[in-house]
């Protein structure tokens, strides 16, 4: 199996590492894991590519390359230039530094990166680890994801569902911010909400008088409705959401059209 990853963290990123562990395993010892990551964090890109201006990209060794681009931009440049002549048969996303359940979703360069690969007709999945005071000071605090990732992504390839749909199915992993040893099991799980919280902003004034804006996010840690991916993660439980790039509100059509006609 040749596997293709990215993330949003960069290069250099350890969730990265723990992400090529995992790939290796999967893809056995006559397999291929190839690496097209961003030079430099892109979190929070959501699912962005660089249209209006060239990406540079330089080869850091063997299957290993750097772009300065968003993870979608990561997964174009190795399906069309470092993997055109052998296209991935699975595209993993991450692993990233935080979750990226509920709302995060739509934010998140992970999750982009594993969007564009659906887009462009492969398997994919972004996975994620959730972190909290159980796990991030542990000697390795991605342990959830290293010990139990591989396990999950061959379910999910042997049983999991894979259309060929214009939209295709893709995957979002999050691990709970627990020690591996404790994390009860696997859910699947909706795309939650956090209601109680949303992204804004602080601004700064620097020495010389101008002003910036820093973007901050909110409490991430607290239960939300029962099924959802946040609520899964909270209660100690790995949350495997479906996923389409289909941002039609399909419960919707019905009644919209009665409205306007």
């Amino acid at each position: 199996m040749r596997i293709l990853i990215t993330n949003d963290d960069g290069i250099n990123a350890p969730g990265l590492v723990v992400l090529e562990r995992i790939a290796a395993e999967i893809a056995g010892p006559q397999g291929e894991v190839w690496v097209v990551a961003p030079a430099f964090e892109q979190s929070g890109v959501g699912h962005c590519i660089s249209y209006s201006h060239p990406t540079l990209i330089a080869e850091l060794g063997p299957r290993r390359f750097a772009t300065e681009g968003s993870p979608a931009d990561c997964v174009l440049a190795g399906l069309y230039h470092v993997m055109k002549d052998n296209r991935p048969d699975l595209i993993l996303s991450g692993v990233n530094r935080g979750n990226n359940s509920g709302e995060n979703v739509l934010y998140s360069g992970t999750i982009g990166g594993a969007m564009e690969a659906a887009l462009q007709g492969i398997k994919s999945i972004a996975l994620s680890q959730f972190f909290g005071p159980l796990n991030a000071k542990l000697a390795d605090p991605f342990e959830a994801a290293v010990q139990h990732g591989a396990a999950l992504i061959r379910r999910l390839l042997d049983k999991g569902i894979w259309d060929e749909e214009d939209y295709r199915i893709f995957y979002n992993i999050n691990f709970p911010a627990l020690p591996a040893a404790g994390v009860k099991g696997v859910k699947v799980a909706n795309q939650g909400f956090r209601r109680y919280t949303a992204f804004s902003l602080e601004p700064h004034t620097s020495p010389t008088g101008r002003q910036f804006l820093w973007i901050k996010g909110g409490e991430q840690g607290r239960a939300t409705l029962p099924g959802a991916d946040i609520t899964a993660n909270v209660e100690g439980y790995i949350s495997v959401t479906p996923l389409r790039a289909d941002l039609t509100a399909h419960d919707r059509l019905a009644e919209l059209e009665a409205a306007l006609a």
